[in-house]
């Protein structure tokens, strides 16, 4: 079977001619195949030398005509161009063609238009398919790196929808981001239509459904509590103030990390008031510490057990209380279907346990700073989208960090951790749980922090004054089954401790 390629200047005459009589030969002869190749006339000798010198050829005109060899192993066999063909199939064929020159440029003007039309309908199917657009900013962080394997592989947005992702971070990460995107690449993964990276400031957040705010490296050393907080202010406005700018009108934005995530969200609300309603912070990285602890304790699987909350600030002083807490597959006297769940604290019966020890290792885990590693912090943030757009699972409660508005006596204008429920692509909190009452020495201790981290980074407050329990004990006497991360604990140790200043921050300071 003879398959001839045959690619030419889409206004070209003599490709014109080549075309009409290649169609002849085809629609005559059993074993005589094309495929047409068009370019548009100020491409064409771009086009052509490439094909030439990957094929080492030798070919100045269009058209150009070779014979495929794929069946045999071969590169294909270079025909030439019109004269060659015409030549070739007179004497294979006895096919001749006695068009004119006045309908051969006939012919060429119908075969640019068609082509700039075809373009065109190719393009606007393109726009009718846009990918979402998701943003990661600070993207040289650990997180980012374990992030994009979760988001590519079609879990989070839905295999029937194609991401595009952008990474942006500063001038400096320019040469790692650079071996992240053909990392990505290297994935081939069928929903990401593109990876590429942004260290200009001006253009982050362009068009972006998506971002996902990390935390921030850092470079230079700031030795008080106060100075830290107030660094965030001037990166969260910028935020703030290119995603009004830049994004699309329904961006959602989600706020990951180790520090401030409830105050860096609160800022990027207040910078950003366009779409301050689709701005979270994510919790579930707490929640998945205290699961494992849990379970290690339980000695079972961490996701059966379901249900635990996160109250208050997700990176300080919070409040992980058990008791909607669920297990499920506990193998024990007592056994059941796959949904039979027991209360888990009917399960461990060493309450000094979860007093002492449970609270201890949940606290050492921030004072260590081994809290929320990579692969935590990808996997919360890619949970949380995943329920963002899809719904969580019927039934469950979810801790997620939202401004509050009153609910649970919990005071307006501060981002505070607290049971909700994804549905139809937004969340509904779970006020009309039962026995969910908090002390008011516990919300005191969660909020009054939180208050002040707003008061003093907006500088309506010069000095932080951590909340001091009248308890020694690391729980409340009163309190039935509370469980506590003390950030008391990390505040305490501002004398000895040196804070860290974002190295994004530079570019404000005109080093980007």
């Amino acid at each position: 079977m003879a398959k001839f390629v045959i690619a030419g200047r889409a206004d070209c005459p003599y490709y014109a001619k080549t075309e009409l009589l290649a169609d002849y030969l085809q629609k005559n002869l059993p074993d005589f195949r094309i495929h047409k190749i068009t370019q548009r006339p100020e491409v064409w000798e771009d086009w052509l030398k490439d094909v030439c010198e990957k094929n080492k050829w030798s070919h100045k005109n269009s058209p150009i005509i070779w014979r495929e060899l794929l069946d045999r192993g071969g590169k294909g066999l270079l025909l030439g161009g019109y004269n060659e063909f015409l030549e070739h199939a007179q004497l294979y064929y006895d096919v001749t063609s006695s068009m004119t020159t006045e309908l051969m440029m006939v012919i060429a003007q119908e075969n640019l238009g068609a082509h700039i039309q075809k373009e065109q309908e190719e393009e606007g199917l393109k726009t009718c398919i846009n990918p979402l657009q998701v943003w990661i900013t600070s993207a040289s962080a650990p997180a980012c790196y374990n992030l994009i394997p979760i988001l590519t592989s079609g879990e989070v947005f839905g295999m029937h929808t194609e991401i595009s992702i952008t990474l942006f971070d500063n001038k400096q990460a320019e040469e790692y981001l650079k071996s992240l995107v053909m990392e990505t690449q290297d994935l081939a993964s069928p929903v990401l239509r593109s990876v590429s990276i942004c260290t200009k400031v001006e253009e982050a957040f362009c068009q972006a459904h998506v971002i996902v705010v990390l935390d921030d490296s850092t470079d230079k050393e700031v030795f008080t509590l106060e100075d830290c907080l107030r660094s965030r202010v001037p990166l969260c406005r910028l935020y703030g103030y290119l995603i009004e700018k830049n994004a699309h009108e329904s961006v959602r934005v989600i706020v990951g990390g180790k520090t401030f995530v409830n105050l860096k969200t609160v800022l990027l609300m207040r910078y950003a008031p366009r779409i301050a309603h689709n701005i979270i912070a994510v919790a579930l990285g707490v929640e998945g510490e205290a699961k494992a602890i849990l379970a290690r304790k339980l000695k079972t699987t961490p996701s059966y057990i379901k249900d635990v909350i996160i109250w208050g600030n997700i990176s300080g002083n919070n409040y992980v209380d058990l008791r909607k807490t669920r297990v499920y597959r506990y193998e024990s006297a007592i056994w059941g279907p796959l949904h039979y769940s027991r209360p888990l604290l009917n399960l461990i019966f060493d309450s000094e346990w979860i007093k002492r020890e449970f609270v201890a290792t949940l606290k050492n885990l921030t004072a260590t700073g081994r809290q929320f590693g990579g692969i935590l912090a990808a996997h919360s943030i890619a949970t949380t989208l995943k329920y963002w757009y899809h719904g969580s699972p019927p039934g469950e409660i979810v801790s997620l960090g939202i401004l509050s508005e009153g609910q649970f006596g919990i005071p307006k204008g501060i981002v505070f951790s607290m049971p909700v429920k994804f549905e139809n692509g937004t969340w509904v909190v779970l006020t009309d749980l039962k026995d969910t009452e908090i002390s008011e020495q516990i919300m005191t201790r969660m909020t009054s922090d939180l208050i002040q981290e707003k008061l003093v980074a907006l500088g309506d407050k010069i000095h932080f004054q951590p909340y001091q329990s009248e308890h020694k004990d690391l729980v409340p006497h009163e309190e039935k089954n509370p469980v506590m991360s003390d950030a008391a604990y990390f505040l305490n140790q501002i004398p000895q401790t040196t804070f860290e200043k974002p190295q994004s921050l530079e570019f404000l300071n005109g080093r980007w």
